[in-house]
């Protein structure tokens, strides 16, 4: 019988790890002849580590007073845009000062996903989380979008939170969640009115007004590898093909960083590395350590902006052989991010989705391989919009009709009514009730959460603008070809894909 192995899941919360503490992760990885770690799309840290290795690992952990998880993933890591300050964006307010005031008020693990974001930035997915925190224009107060577990389904909440608040708001609406499943957890629909109620009623919170929307800033993926300068010191980021980080390497990382007073490391939801605050100096140590394990920078920005499930092995091999297409055919994808999607509701990023149409076991030898292509209505990946642009691609035909897509996207770029910059401000049932607010049905597919909008009709199946879903005979879902009586009328709130 061959051994079995294990899943070590170790979140970096934030995205920030000392230099110290990686260090000691990576002893205790290395005693338990662990070669390589792998970075995660919410900035976590997986390993893997065989049977009779685990309790000497585990121990090693404990002593050093990691928190860690085997073979489970029940308190997902908080993901922020911490990473992106002063490398890839200033923020108005958002400093590194409020980033740590506000994880170190966390004094308990949480059970939903939850996203600490700048306004500013497009690194970072803002949706991608249960509770997404995003910063306003007023300082230290944040829009919270709270995206239902198990649901594709987005409520806004109605005021901004201030962020001394966010860790016990978090707390809250955790506990109200999951004492209410039937309400709130895994349901067709859900009123976020009545969460909010609740929340009022069991605590006392510093509440703003919404005095503007949240609009989302234009997708440009700024390039995150390599050596870059930024004021009179140098960052560096580091990105792995095969998404694996030698331990070796990663122990020589820490060391120059203890050698050189770098306090932190930051990881990234693009599963790369990146150390800030390098002395111009001391460049030939960073050099030479890469040299010395053959560390490659400066990949093309067309391999750079994908999005792959955690350890899903089929989602990487399929991204290489796109990459390796499309630098064939030397297409340009600037402003685009791609996601290769093998499950359901993982929340990826990306403005262009790939879908597989077939379950992909561990294992399992498929007979044949289809996708669904899909991209969100205005290609900015947070939009989490999304139209179906092919069903039933054959995997030969994929990156042809993937460039087709892209050829649309710069087409449509001449079209400054495409673009215009939506702002995302969800409103609730009340506010649709006002005469002022212009009102139109929403109906969602029941199996995979597609949604028809009569603003917008469907383009692609030559559905006009303003038509009525009532006015169809018989109508099919574009994504999984379900009838017109399974969809169900919703308000009216992004769908994530």
């Amino acid at each position: 019988m061959a051994a079995k192995d294990y899943t070590i899941k170790i979140n970096l919360t934030g995205g920030i790890v000392s230099a110290g503490d990686l260090y000691q992760i990576l002893e205790a990885a290395e005693r338990a002849d662990v070669q390589d770690i792998r970075l995660g799309n919410r900035q976590q840290l997986f390993f893997t580590v065989m049977e009779d290795k685990l309790s000497t690992l585990t121990q090693d952990l404990i002593t050093a007073d990691i928190i860690y998880e085997v073979d489970a993933d029940e308190h997902p890591n908080i993901l922020s845009s911490y990473v992106t300050e002063d490398v890839f964006y200033h923020a108005n307010w958002l400093r590194e000062g409020v980033y740590k005031d506000i994880l170190d008020l966390f004094d308990y693990r949480p059970q939903v996903k939850i996203n600490l974001v700048d306004n500013n930035q497009a690194f970072v997915p803002f949706f991608t989380g249960n509770l997404n925190y995003i910063s306003s224009e007023t300082s230290n107060y944040w829009f919270l979008y709270i995206r239902f577990p198990k649901t594709n389904i987005i409520y806004q909440w109605p005021s901004l939170i201030y962020s001394e608040d966010i860790p016990g708001i978090s707390s809250v609406l955790e506990q109200i969640i999951f004492s209410n499943k039937e309400l709130f957890y895994d349901q067709p629909s859900i009123d976020g009115n009545r969460l909010h109620d609740m929340v009022r009623a069991s605590g006392s919170f510093v509440i703003q007004p919404i005095t503007s929307p949240l609009k989302l800033p234009e997708f440009k993926l700024p390039y995150y590898e390599g050596f870059n300068r930024y004021g009179h010191k140098l960052w560096l980021g580091i990105y792995r093909r095969d998404e694996l980080f030698p331990v070796s390497f990663l122990k020589n990382i820490c060391k120059i960083c203890l050698q050189t007073r770098i306090g932190q490391l930051y990881t990234t939801p693009w599963k790369s590395l990146v150390v800030k605050g390098i002395e111009l100096n001391d460049r030939d140590l960073w050099d030479n350590v890469l040299s010395n394990h053959r560390i490659n920078v400066r990949h093309a920005s067309n391999e750079l902006n994908w999005q792959v499930e955690d350890l899903c092995v089929y989602g990487l091999n399929l991204k290489n052989y796109l990459v390796r297409k499309f630098n064939e055919e030397d297409v340009r994808t600037y402003r685009l991010c791609f996601a290769i999607k093998t499950q359901p509701k993982t929340g990826l990023f990306g403005s262009i989705v790939i879908r597989t149409q077939q379950d992909i076991r561990k294992g399992a030898k498929l007979k044949e391989e289809l996708f669904e292509i899909l991209h969100t209505r205005d290609f900015n990946p947070n939009s989490k919009d999304f139209i179906s642009f092919r069903r039933e691609v054959a995997k030969e035909e994929l990156s042809k009709n993937l460039i087709a897509l892209c050829d649309l996207y710069y087409e449509q770029q001449g079209n400054p009514e495409q673009f215009s910059g939506e702002a995302y401000n969800l409103v609730n049932q009340e506010a649709l009730d006002s005469k002022d607010l212009p009102v139109y049905k929403v109906y969602q597919c029941q199996h995979c959460f597609t949604r028809y909008d009569e603003a917008f009709g469907e383009e692609a199946n030559q559905i006009p603008k303003g038509t009525a879903f009532e006015a169809f005979t018989a109508y099919e879902c574009p994504t999984c070809g379900s009838p017109k009586e399974d969809f169900v009328e919703v308000e009216g709130l992004l769908a994530l894909c």
